[in-house]
């Protein structure tokens, strides 16, 4: 895959994931390395000292910010028209405040006198937000799925995870019907695949549902 850009990658990251779905719907060629949180490899460490996925090279350029990949890939082609409708602000706010409150819910522990239910019932703001706008559409903007659908469903799945039963029997029918949809499109589960690691094999790939080399 000489010259082509290399995307480090974590399957289950959320930003990773949102990353490798605009990819492969923008169906540029990327060398996918995957990669272990824990056992990060020099070179995407070299590239990007934070070391957070996703974190993609092209050429000398170095892009280690999750929407940022996904703009960098749909400005090259964006065939479904994702980066037409912003959604006023709905990703910043699931960035920010949404991601803070489902930190402290699903990973309590980690935080020193934190009261998950409390921030459970925090996050839903933001979900209920998404309930309302939800309503009598298939997607955030309207009838097709857009940038802010993409960016957002990786860390609804993820407040989900915490609590199925919860969530699963929550007020929230619009967002419980959308999320399932996401989960379960063929775009979600392509960048879902396993595959071996890169500081192991030095395999790399190109993303499934955009063939593989």
């Amino acid at each position: 895959m000489t010259d082509t850009p290399i995307l480090y990658s974590f399957r289950r990251c959320p930003y990773a994931m949102r990353a490798r779905m605009a990819i492969v719907a923008s169906g540029v060629k990327v060398a996918l390395r995957e990669i272990l949180l824990r056992d990060k490899p020099q070179e995407m460490l070299g590239a990007s000292p934070k070391g957070t996925v996703p974190v993609l090279i092209d050429g000398e350029s170095v892009i280690d910010e999750s929407l940022a990949v996904m703009r960098w890939a749909l400005k090259q082609n964006d065939p479904e028209g994702w980066l037409e409708n912003d959604a006023g602000g709905l990703i910043e706010e699931c960035d920010g405040p949404f991601k803070h409150h489902l930190d402290r819910y699903k990973y309590a522990a980690r935080y020193e006198d934190t009261d998950p239910v409390q921030h459970r019932e925090l996050a839903m703001a933001f979900v209920n937000k998404l309930e309302a706008r939800l309503e009598g559409r298939s997607y955030l903007c309207g009838d097709q799925r857009r940038l802010a659908d993409i960016a957002t469903f990786p860390f609804i799945r993820q407040f989900r995870i915490a609590d199925e039963n919860w969530f699963d029997a929550a007020p929230i029918p619009n967002v419980q019907r959308w999320l399932k949809g996401l989960t379960a499109s063929p775009l979600f589960q392509s960048v879902m695949e396993k595959y071996p690691l890169w500081k192991e094999t030095g395999a790399e790939f190109r993303l499934a549902g955009a063939g593989k080399s």
